[in-house]
């Protein structure tokens, strides 16, 4: 899934989302972008704990697709 963010603007914002979602699925495939505030996964998790973990670390969900 392709998950738009807002906030993320530093190295640190990428490790914090990454080891967040990986704490969630230690299995997930994750792929961050600061140019285009996108995260990449793959994950056998249900949606909505992909946003929920993403807003935990401090980052606004905008779209998932």
């Amino acid at each position: 899934m392709e998950v738009k963010v807002s906030g993320m603007t530093c190295g640190g914002c990428v490790k914090s989302v990454t080891n967040a979602l990986k704490a969630l699925d230690q299995n997930a495939e994750v792929s961050v972008s600061l140019e285009t505030q996108t995260i990449q996964i793959k994950t056998s998790k249900e949606t909505n704990d992909v946003k929920h973990t993403i807003e935990e670390a401090g980052f606004d969900v905008l779209n998932i697709q």
